[in-house]
């Protein structure tokens, strides 16, 4: 079950990419935010970027469809358990589309500023979402 009472820059995070909005982002992240990304050999640095990364992920899902299952806050930081699905109907990378759908869960934390995302450590099981789409 979704958590009701997400902090609000997540709520507005999780809307807008069900939206297939990337721009909220700029809502959401500072503009020198750095985010580390399991998979991704060095941290995307910056508002863009993170926003290119993430346009690239919802051209390969445009029907991604992702939830937060909980939220734990400690001091500066928040903790999120997502889920995500979706359906491989646009590129991944080099990768054409398969048709095939996904379902995934990662984890999220943020360290904040003034209400805004100064760092963000996000995992997902990509081994799995390749496996789902027969290519691992």
């Amino acid at each position: 079950m979704p958590v009701p009472s997400l902090l609000q820059y997540e709520l507005i995070w999780i809307e807008g990419l069900n939206r297939g909005d990337v721009s909220v982002a700029d809502d959401v992240f500072l503009p020198d935010c750095i985010f580390h990304v399991t998979g991704v050999p060095e941290p995307i640095r910056g508002v863009g970027p993170w926003k290119e990364f993430i346009a690239g992920f919802l051209l390969a899902f445009p029907d991604l469809h992702l939830t937060v299952e909980r939220q734990v806050i400690e001091g500066d930081s928040v903790a999120f358990h997502w889920r995500g699905t979706g359906t491989h109907t646009g590129p991944l990378g080099p990768v054409p589309a398969t048709g095939k759908k996904m379902a995934i869960e990662g984890l999220i934390i943020d360290r904040l500023v003034d209400g805004k995302v100064q760092e963000r450590w996000e995992q997902f099981d990509q081994s799995l979402m390749l496996h789902q789409l027969g290519l691992a």
